[in-house]
C-alpha cells in the first residue's frame, strides 16, 4: 500500500477558488514564480464577473463551462494539462470516476497537487491506499477533507470536476499579455456562457443583473455580498496586474489607469455593507448607493475593454484567425 502527503501545499482562499488551487500547485511545484495577482491576470481569470440574476453565490463559480473557461487560461501560460469533469449522474461517471483516481495519485506521486471540486475549487494533496481516501485542502481552514476513493466526484451539486499538471514551456511575457487581455474582452462581450440557461449573465451584462438584483429586493443576501467581495478583490488584482505589464504593450498603461480609477470607486462600497448575527449583508439603505458604485464601476470597465480591444486589434492573432482543416468544429 501506498501514501503520499505533499507537505509544500498550503492553500489560502483569497481570490477566486480554482486560481487559489492554481497557484497553491504551481508555486508548491516549481511551476510559477510571481505574486497570485500575477497568475490571476495572465490567465484572464481575474477578469471573469458572472451574476445570477437572484445574486446566488454560486455565482462566482459559475463563470461558464469549466472546460472551455480553463482551457485557455492554462494553455497561456504554456502548461500541459490533464482534466475531466461532468455530471456524476451520467451512467458512464463510474468508469470516468476510476480512471481519474488513477491519474490523480499518478499526479501526486510526481510531487504535483490536483485541482478538485469540493465545491467551490480546492487541492488534493495527498492520499493513502490502506483507508482508500485522497486528502483535500479548500483553503478556508488550516483542516483538511477526506475523500474515499468510492466517493471521488460525488457532491451536491451533481457536478465533478480535476485537473493535473505538467511541464511549462516559456512564453513571453508580452504574447501571454496580449492573450489575456484577448481573453478579457470575450469575456466582457459574452453576457451567457452557460447556454441555454440565462439566469446567469457574464460581463457587461452581468452588472445590469447585479443592480436589478438588488433594486428588486428579492435577492440572496449572502450571495450578494459574495458577489462583490469577489469583483472588489478580482479588480484589486486587474489593476496590480496591468501596473506590472503595462510595459508590455503600447496603450496599456492607459487600461492600467482606468482599473485604477475603479478600485479606488470600489474603496466607497465598505460603506454600503453592516455586519449583523446573520453575517455581512447589504445595507438597504445603502442599495442605491452601491447600485450608483457598480455604475461607475461598469464605465471604467467599459472604457478599459474599449482600450484593450484597440490594443490586441493591432497584432496579428492565429489563434482565432486560423481555421482547422476540419472547419470549425473539432473532429468527431
Amino acid at each position: 500500500m501506498t501514501s503520499i502527503m505533499l507537505n509544500a501545499i498550503h492553500m489560502q482562499r483569497q481570490s477566486k477558488s480554482y486560481i487559489d488551487s492554481l497557484y497553491t500547485i504551481l508555486t508548491a511545484a516549481g511551476l510559477f514564480d510571481g505574486p497570485k495577482y500575477m497568475l490571476s491576470g495572465l490567465t484572464g481569470m481575474a477578469f471573469k464577473f458572472t451574476v445570477h440574476e437572484k445574486l446566488l453565490p454560486l455565482s462566482v463559480s459559475a463563470y461558464g463551462q469549466w472546460g472551455n473557461e480553463h482551457n485557455p487560461a492554462i494553455a497561456n501560460l504554456g502548461l500541459f494539462t490533464i482534466w475531466d469533469g461532468g455530471r456524476s449522474r451520467h451512467p458512464t461517471f463510474p468508469h470516468y470516476q476510476k480512471d481519474a483516481v488513477n491519474w490523480v495519485k499518478a499526479s501526486l506521486d510526481a510531487g504535483i497537487g490536483v485541482i478538485y471540486w469540493i465545491p467551490e475549487f480546492g487541492v488534493i494533496y495527498g492520499y493513502d491506499d490502506e483507508d482508500a481516501v485522497f486528502y483535500v485542502q479548500d483553503g478556508s481552514s488550516a483542516e483538511s477533507e477526506v475523500v474515499l476513493y468510492d466517493n471521488f466526484g460525488l457532491n451536491f451539486t451533481s457536478f465533478w470536476y480535476a485537473q493535473s499538471f505538467g511541464e511549462r514551456v516559456q512564453i513571453p511575457l508580452r504574447d501571454m499579455v496580449l492573450e489575456s487581455i484577448r481573453l478579457a474582452v470575450h469575456d466582457w462581450d459574452t453576457p451567457h456562457k452557460t447556454l441555454p440557461d440565462t439566469d446567469l449573465a457574464s460581463g457587461k451584462l452581468a452588472f445590469t443583473y447585479l443592480i436589478d438584483g438588488l433594486r428588486k429586493g428579492a435577492y440572496d443576501e449572502g450571495g450578494a455580498v459574495y458577489i462583490m467581495n469577489d469583483y472588489i478583490y478580482t479588480r484589486g488584482e486587474v489593476a496590480a496586474y496591468l501596473h506590472d505589464v503595462q510595459h508590455t504593450l503600447p496603450g496599456l498603461d492607459q487600461a492600467a489607469a482606468a482599473y485604477a480609477s475603479l478600485r479606488t470607486v470600489l474603496a466607497a462600497a465598505a460603506e454600503c455593507f453592516h455586519t449583523g448575527a446573520e453575517g455581512t449583508r447589504v445595507h438597504p439603505a445603502r442599495i442605491e448607493q452601491l447600485c450608483s458604485i457598480m455604475q461607475q464601476a461598469a464605465m471604467l470597465e467599459q472604457q478599459a475593454m474599449t482600450i484593450c480591444r484597440s490594443i490586441a486589434d493591432q497584432y496579428p492573432d492565429r489563434k482565432r484567425s486560423t481555421l482547422p482543416r476540419w472547419g470549425s468544429h473539432t473532429p468527431r
